[in-house]
């Protein structure tokens, strides 16, 4: 809500009245649901970039051109979407002659005819980014490990959101949500085997909610989520 009503306040310090965000944790853990519910509850449009349908940096400022303001700007899986990890060409004459040779590569990378690093770091928070308010930018990726650090520092990404694992604290809410339950005898099972096992809120949800479906009693379906866990340790332990 301070964003949204925040345009007073990013004119006051001169900046783009934008934010972004990365979200990064491992597959199910609720990085597309987080931005559904952001986008909701801001009541902004979605625009889903895919980059790899972008052919170029010049494709790419037109699509941020067009994009409108009060929106959520969504990259998913950004270290899968171009390879925006490459390294620069280094200045060592040899290199320098191979990269002179190659007039297809731009700004600087081995990307050929595509979007460059460059390219996308204009476009998020360069003077492209500029030109409508009130927009959210947000990346999400499976290996935080694996992105350029300039495409995610302080200032480009403001915030880094680790979506984690399944704690106990979000299986209470789940058991709230789905079961309409605040306790039961077999939450400190499953806290225990929490703290034993990985396992993504969405393999948590889909226990419940598979038997829930079925109308059956929050005894099965509790005991069906212990089965996932109690598995899910057998194939740690192997």
């Amino acid at each position: 809500m301070s964003f949204r009503e925040g345009k007073e306040y990013y004119k006051k310090i001169g900046k783009a009245w934008k934010r972004g965000y990365l979200l990064y944790g491992p597959p199910g853990t609720g990085k597309s649901t987080m931005i559904a519910a952001i986008a909701n509850f801001l009541e902004y449009d979605v625009y889903d970039l895919e980059l790899t349908t972008i052919k170029n940096n010049m494709e790419l400022k037109k699509f941020f051109l067009e994009t409108s303001s009060r929106s959520v700007i969504v990259v998913e899986d950004i270290d899968c979407s171009l390879n925006l990890t490459s390294k620069r060409v280094t200045k060592n004459k040899k290199d320098k002659d191979e990269a002179e040779a190659a007039p297809a590569a731009t700004e600087g990378y081995d990307n050929v005819n595509t979007v460059t690093l460059s390219g996308l770091l204009n476009s998020i928070d360069g003077l492209w980014s500029a030109c409508e308010d009130e927009k959210i930018i947000i990346f999400t990726t499976n290996h935080v490990e694996k992105l350029d650090p300039a495409l995610i520092r302080r200032g480009r990404m403001d915030m880094h959101i680790e979506m984690s694992y399944c704690t106990f604290e979000a299986f209470k809410v789940f058991a709230r949500n789905y079961l309409g339950i605040e306790t039961h005898h077999l939450f400190s099972t499953i806290e225990k085997l929490l703290l034993e096992v990985n396992v993504s809120p969405a393999d948590v949800a889909e226990a419940l909610m598979s038997k829930s479906l079925r109308n059956a009693d929050v005894e099965v379906c509790l005991a069906n989520l212990v089965e996932v866990l109690n598995s899910a340790k057998e194939d740690m332990n192997k």
